[in-house]
């Protein structure tokens, strides 16, 4: 059986929130959890870049260290790594075969994402990592992840309204849930939230008795070097974003060495400047054409998405694709300018918005574009796109990390034939 198949056997049971059957599956795999240490990473944006950071610091220090994220962009094994190197596709299926076969069809079956973060906890226990650095799927008090007593660190990137059908309608609800991963006395490192929301967290961090920190971002010193806290740093990721994130990341590593961990400041730094992370305001080359591709699927993403192609000071072209359950006017008021072109595609394999709904609704948003098509893929609206692009213009591809991973597949695939 291959690793798709095996998760797609899972996938009709779709997003259903609770810690009972992780728990089960984990104990029928003898709970390879327990025994390692780990940093739990929420928040609505900038989970991955701060894993990213922390993982990389982490093995520039000399540390075995595994990585759990989501989604993946284009390979299942992308979201299981250590030091930074995918799980083996082989060792990855035969993994998914020893815990399909551990399952109990008779009780209530794992959903897909706890199938694929039980396999995580077992690949980690299996090559004895040091420290896992562990993302959050979706909320925190009922994911899948959230199975550790007491992590190293727990750390809060930043709050906005994203997956409120699951969390709840009001920021207050989502941070709730965002706060159900705080644990005991355990250290919490908070980033830039609403000021509505701070009491929530501030209320949970009381109870739990939780040293925690109010992280303020770092400064650009010039282009991409910044400072935060006397440590001078190259920054790879783009987008400003990216200050939070690092400053973040920076704090857990200070908690990690008060613990007596050994990672000195040019870890640190050299771990910054080595971190890499797919499809986040990310240029890449396609035929001979500068893109610029970024997963923003919110509206705090798309701001700052925005925030960053303003500094390009030239219109854009956008090629955009959303799921169905986001909230596409807010995205592309955060997006969408006078004299700017869209193109809007279908994401493929995923619930996706119709394309000419979106054109309807961006139309009525901004009715100053310069123009506003629908293609049937990303590839399509992509070739167009370049071929009448002014010489003045920029084309950024955005919208939905699953766009950009199907995207990237396609790029994968032209450069192996080459």
């Amino acid at each position: 059986m291959s690793i798709t198949s095996i998760l797609q056997s899972f996938q009709r049971f779709g997003v259903h929130l609770g810690l009972e059957r992780i728990k089960t599956l984990l104990d029928q795999l003898n709970n390879p959890h327990q025994t390692i240490p780990m940093i739990h990473v929420g928040g609505t944006n900038g989970k991955g870049s701060v894993c990213a950071y922390l993982s990389s610091i982490l093995t520039e220090a000399g540390y075995k260290v595994g990585r759990y994220t989501s989604p993946h962009l284009i390979d299942w094994t992308e979201r299981i790594c250590i030091n930074n190197q995918p799980i083996p596709a082989s060792a990855l299926e035969t993994i998914l075969i020893e815990i399909k076969n551990s399952i109990n069809f008779n009780q209530d079956i794992p959903t897909q994402f706890e199938v694929i973060t039980a396999a995580a906890w077992v690949y980690f226990y299996q090559e004895k990592v040091d420290i896992a650095i562990i993302e959050v799927g979706l909320g925190g008090r009922l994911d899948a992840t959230n199975v550790c007593d007491s992590p190293l660190a727990t750390v809060i990137t930043s709050i906005s309204r994203e997956h409120w059908q699951h969390l709840g309608p009001t920021l207050k609800d989502i941070a709730k849930e965002k706060a159900g991963i705080f644990k005991s006395k355990c250290p919490v490192i908070m980033g830039q939230v609403p000021d509505e929301v701070k009491p929530v967290f501030e209320s949970r961090i009381k109870a739990l008795n939780c040293p925690n920190i109010w992280v303020e971002p770092a400064s650009y010193i010039d282009n991409n070097l910044a400072i935060y806290q006397n440590i001078k740093y190259s920054l790879p990721l783009l987008g400003k974003m990216q200050l939070n994130n690092s400053a973040l990341a920076i704090e857990a590593i200070k908690i990690l060495q008060k613990q007596g961990q050994n990672i000195t400041n040019d870890h640190i730094k050299q771990g910054i400047k080595n971190t890499q992370w797919l499809g986040r305001v990310q240029w890449i080359k396609w035929r001979e054409h500068s893109i610029l591709i970024d997963g923003a699927h919110n509206p705090a993403a798309a701001k700052m998405l925005r925030h960053y192609v303003d500094t390009l000071k030239q219109p854009i072209i956008w090629i955009m694709g959303m799921l169905s359950t986001k909230e596409h006017d807010k995205v592309f008021q955060e997006l969408l300018r006078e004299n700017d072109s869209l193109y809007l595609v279908p994401v493929p394999e995923h619930s996706t918005a119709n394309p000419d709904n979106l054109a309807a609704l961006a139309q009525k948003i901004c009715p100053k574009l310069r123009q506003i098509k629908t293609k049937e893929t990303v590839l399509s609206a992509l070739k167009e796109a370049t071929q009448y692009k002014q010489p003045d213009q920029r084309i950024v591809i955005a919208g939905s990390l699953y766009l950009i991973g199907h995207f990237l597949g396609h790029l994968q695939s032209d450069t192996s034939k080459d």
